[in-house]
């Protein structure tokens, strides 16, 4: 599998990371093969240094510095939250057209790399903008309680990095991610499967904006949908949308 690089100069290269790929080796998912950060570095000839997480059934752009130094101006700005990200997502329901959520998170820990972790750490600041960009409504009753089933897709600026931030936000507002499996709606999930052979998550990093570390020119990256999300748009409706 070749990678689509969407920028790459001396200092960074932005890549495409499709959906189920892992960015880095992890000794939690031994029987994995092929990553991100490898497949990269490979791919461009140069090692390649990790400055930000993309989960593993999240699509879309992943940012890796090409040196030290870039990846410390880099992981500095990530961390102080001056990279503006923003994520398309479908979900279940109809979204509010405009949303400020502030609720704090608590971490998850995982049950064996967390083991020795703070259990009872407070709840951190979480945010996110919403605004919904479409809406459609299916006449498929997937759940016994409606006839119909409706569906919004949703774009997400997170202000926050937490963990599974945007799909725990979602899940919290009633809304949860198509395909997640882990905060989401399994009858959705299925019906997406069967219907739509969908089984991924429906949550891409569509586009960065920041300041070049080095030039201090302003960057905006873009990454395009896949097939799974392109046939979602158009049967919706919303090819205009994005």
């Amino acid at each position: 599998m070749k990678l689509e690089i969407l920028y790459q100069d001396e200092h960074l290269v932005a890549i495409n990371k499709p959906a189920g790929l892992l960015v880095h080796r992890s000794w939690l998912d031994k029987g994995e093969t092929q990553f991100a950060m490898q497949m990269t570095r490979d791919q461009i000839g140069q090692h390649v240094y990790t400055v930000h997480r993309l989960d593993r059934p999240t699509s879309g752009i992943l940012l890796f510095a090409l040196d030290p130094e870039t990846a410390r101006l880099l992981t500095e700005a990530f961390a102080g939250h001056r990279m503006q990200k923003e994520y398309l997502a479908l979900v279940r329901g109809w979204a509010p057209l405009q949303k400020f959520l502030d609720y704090p998170l608590k971490e998850e820990l995982d049950r064996i790399a967390d083991k020795f972790a703070d259990q009872d750490k407070a709840a951190q600041p979480a945010k996110t903008h919403i605004r919904c960009l479409g809406r459609v409504e299916l006449p498929f009753a997937v759940s016994a309680r409606h006839p119909s089933s409706r569906y919004s897709l949703v774009k997400l600026l997170p202000l926050t990095g937490r963990k599974h931030q945007l799909r725990r936000h979602l899940a919290h507002l009633r809304h949860p991610i198509v395909g997640d499996t882990s905060h989401g709606d399994g009858k959705h999930n299925r019906f997406f499967r069967e219907r739509f052979c969908c089984d991924r998550l429906m949550l891409h990093h569509h586009q960065l904006c920041f300041r070049h570390p080095h030039t201090n020119e302003m960057m905006t990256i873009k990454a395009s949908l896949d097939e799974r999300w392109q046939q979602r748009l158009q049967e919706f409706g919303w090819t205009t949308q994005i």
